[in-house]
């Protein structure tokens, strides 16, 4: 999640994270940032100090506050260069702090680092539960040992599912992060696919590795991530 009111930046901001293989969403002001998160939360934040309608300051003291985004990394954005506004930012909860005018591709790489430190499963090459391993770099999935043979939108659902085993995620946030958010697609789309994928990922005997939670929508099952590989 993108937040920041000067729209050119947000829109630079998006682009090179988009390029980058991430899915962005963009706020502008500071008084939709919680609500938004209550909607879908981001994996990262990067956040800018001065808003309209909550200061970005403020925003960070609240969501670590709160128990349901308090995980969340963010990223401080800011003008303020002094080294008391640097440590009231850290302290108030930012896990980075960077002062604008800043290098985009400096940006970039702090991002993958708290990614990488925070959440190293959605950029591992591989992602591995239970019996099921899935490698982006081959794009191959295999369950005990044995191929199973996906076709590319199963391979992104089940990629994207493993991501955050045990997370249930809405119809709608599937296709957004499995279709995308320019493609309109009906949400029953949604379940064909996990139909089809099920049917691949199983035999007689093994467990479903998608769990349907009703009136919510579809998770990793939580309890294959836990079982001994």
């Amino acid at each position: 999640m993108v937040v920041e009111d000067e729209e050119p930046l947000a829109l630079l901001l998006r682009y090179n994270l988009e390029a980058a293989g991430h899915a962005v969403d963009v706020v502008y002001r500071g008084d939709e940032v919680e609500l938004q998160l209550a909607e879908n939360a981001p994996d990262l934040i990067i956040l800018d100090w001065m808003l309209p309608g909550i200061s970005g300051l403020e925003l960070c003291r609240r969501i670590r506050t709160n128990r349901e985004s308090r995980h969340i990394p963010i990223i401080l954005l800011t003008a303020r260069s002094e080294e008391n506004d640097r440590i009231r930012g850290l302290t108030t909860g930012a896990d980075d702090y960077v002062v604008k005018p800043f290098s985009v591709p400096e940006l970039m790489a702090r991002v993958q680092a708290i990614m990488r430190r925070t959440n190293p499963e959605r950029i591992a090459s591989v992602l591995s539960a239970g019996d099921i391993e899935l490698d982006r770099v081959s794009h191959r999935v295999t369950r005990s040992g044995r191929p199973i043979h996906l076709g590319p939108t199963e391979f992104r659902l089940l990629e994207f599912l493993m991501q955050s085993p045990g997370r249930v995620f809405s119809r709608a946030q599937l296709l957004d992060g499995v279709w995308g958010r320019n493609v309109y697609v009906d949400e029953r789309t949604v379940d064909v696919h996990i139909g089809r994928l099920r049917k691949a990922m199983m035999n007689d005997t093994e467990q479903d590795p998608v769990r349907t939670v009703r009136g919510a929508g579809y998770a990793f099952s939580d309890a294959l991530e836990t079982a001994p590989a």
